[in-house]
């Protein structure tokens, strides 16, 4: 028999039955759909957690001091200085992209007529560049402003608009700290929110550093912010960070020296464990529907007993009916795992369109995979019911009632 005509037969069959034919192909649509579906959650995820991880800086290496021994109590001099970030950026000049420092302190402002403390962190021209902070209006700190000590200072967007309603009306204005008045000179936020986990807050005030530590009684630097240029470099560029600060310090005291390198590793692990797992759980959809075609075969099969003897007493050989009975638990897994596919690929497609700023991938290779075990899945359990079909004995099957 020729391969058209065993398609035709096939085809003809399934129409014959097509209640059953298509309940019997909904598995296949649910688990390719499911397969592709599952693939694009896990990639957009994916995506979005490195992009928020890289937001805050995946080439950033940070270090603050973290304790004494017992036997070697906290000192002043443990503490790190300016002087240890003058020194990373003298030492490894070259290798970085720019090196800052923090300090913080608080002080009392009046918020909407009620006083409330309000973090005030001073640091460099560097500061921005390191931290990928985004300026709403205004300008960022200068290498003037440093050097002169200019009581200049940028606000949070949060407490821009409680100040003074907006980031564009908070420019220019004057705000008092520690008894002094300073100038507003622009309004900033974080590229990537950190929910106050770093050294900002929602509401907090940047000064230079250099007029920040005439208010502080202890100069302590926490943290010191190193970014490198290029990925690869980060954990040399970290040890020789944690190798510089000991040695400049008292060896009883101990330092915290680590990057973003570390946490963007578990994500891509995290997100890879989760499409696995999301993945097992669609490829057992696709097993169980693999066994309803085998089991609405071999019913096929036995209804069809008589069809198949009188076929073989025309002249068909076992490979004609072999042939037939496979072809059609493959059309049917095919032709499943096609909408299957349609569907998996249309819901991501409509949400891009619904949503120009969302970005949601669509993986060729999940697409290439689905149609690829859709057809696997109607080869594997279709073999058996066609198996038995071929293996029936002509004059039995022609007495078959």
């Amino acid at each position: 028999m020729l391969l058209s005509e065993a398609l035709r037969f096939s085809a003809e069959a399934l129409r014959a039955n097509r209640l059953r034919t298509a309940l019997t192909a909904l598995g296949l649509v649910i688990g390719n759909a499911s397969v592709i579906l599952v693939v694009t959650i896990s990639l957009t995820s994916r995506e979005y957690i490195l992009e928020q991880i890289q937001g805050v800086g995946s080439n950033m290496i940070y270090a603050y001091y973290e304790a004494a021994t017992q036997s070697s109590p906290e000192v002043e001099a443990d503490f790190l200085k300016w002087a240890d970030v003058e020194a990373v950026r003298r030492d490894l000049d070259g290798r970085i992209r720019a090196v800052t420092g923090v300090m913080t302190s608080f002080d009392r402002m009046t918020i909407e007529g009620r006083e409330q403390d309000v973090r005030i962190v001073g640091s460099d021209q560097h500061y921005a560049e390191v931290r990928n902070l985004v300026f709403l209006a205004g300008r960022g700190l200068d290498d003037g402003d440093v050097v002169l000590r200019q009581k200049v200072a940028l606000l949070t967007e949060r407490l821009a608009r409680r100040l003074f309603g907006g980031p564009q009306m908070a420019v220019g204005q004057l705000i008092k700290i520690h008894g002094l008045q300073f100038t507003v000179i622009g309004v900033f936020k974080e590229r990537v929110e950190s929910f106050g986990l770093s050294e900002l807050t929602r509401e907090t005030v940047l000064i230079p550093i250099t007029v920040l530590r005439y208010f502080a009684s202890v100069e302590r630097i926490d943290p010191l912010y190193v970014q490198v240029w290029r990925t690869e470099d980060v954990e040399p560029v970290t040890a020789e960070v944690r190798s510089l600060i000991e040695s400049r310090h008292r060896p009883g005291a101990r330092y915290t020296v680590e990057n973003l390198s570390a946490i963007l590793a578990a994500a891509k692990q995290i997100a890879l464990a989760l499409t696995v797992v999301l993945i097992l759980v669609a490829a057992i959809a696709l097993v169980i529907s693999g066994i309803g075609i085998m089991n609405i075969m071999l019913v096929t099969v036995t209804e069809r007993t008589r069809e198949i003897g009188v076929r073989m007493a025309v002249g068909a050989s076992r490979r004609d009916i072999l042939q037939q009975f496979l072809l059609e638990a493959v059309l049917i897994s095919v032709s499943g795992g096609v909408l299957g596919i349609l569907l998996g690929v249309g819901v991501p497609i409509t949400v891009r369109y619904l949503f120009a700023e969302l970005r949601v991938p669509v993986s060729l290779i999940s697409v290439a995979v689905a149609f690829l075990v859709s057809f696997a899945v109607g080869l594997i359990f279709g073999l058996l019911p066609a198996n038995r079909a071929a293996r029936l004995n002509p004059s039995e099957a022609l007495r078959y009632e």
